[in-house]
C-alpha cells in the first residue's frame, strides 16, 4: 500500500480581489422574480384563521395569482361577499400598475 505523501500547496491571493470586467444583460435591471411570484398559495382561512392541512379537498378562490383554501363553502362565500375598500378607488386621478410599487 503506497505511503500517502504530504501535498505542497499554496494559495495564491490574487484569486480573492476578483471582480467581473463588466456588467452582463441579465443584472443591468433588479430581477423581478423574487418579489413578484408568479402564482402564491394561501392555506389559512381568511374568516377563520384556521390553517387548512387538507387543502386540495376545501373550497378555493382564484384571486390574481393568488389561490386561497377556505374552510368551509360558508367561509369561501363570507370572504366573496365583504366588500373592499380599496385606496384605489378613493384617488383623485387614474391609478398606474406602478403606483402600488414599493421602494
Amino acid at each position: 500500500m503506497p505511503v500517502p505523501t504530504k501535498l505542497n500547496t499554496t494559495t495564491n491571493l490574487q484569486h480573492f480581489n476578483w471582480g467581473p470586467t463588466e456588467t452582463m444583460q441579465r443584472d443591468k435591471e433588479q430581477s423581478r422574480q423574487l418579489h413578484e411570484p408568479r402564482f402564491r398559495m394561501m392555506t389559512t382561512d381568511p374568516i377563520s384563521g384556521i390553517d387548512v392541512d387538507d387543502y386540495m379537498s376545501h373550497t378555493s378562490l382564484l384571486v390574481g395569482n393568488m389561490t386561497i383554501y377556505f374552510e368551509t363553502e360558508e367561509n369561501c362565500k363570507a370572504y366573496r361577499d365583504m366588500p373592499v375598500n380599496h385606496p384605489n378607488e378613493h384617488l383623485p386621478f387614474a391609478a398606474t400598475d406602478d403606483d402600488d410599487r414599493g421602494g
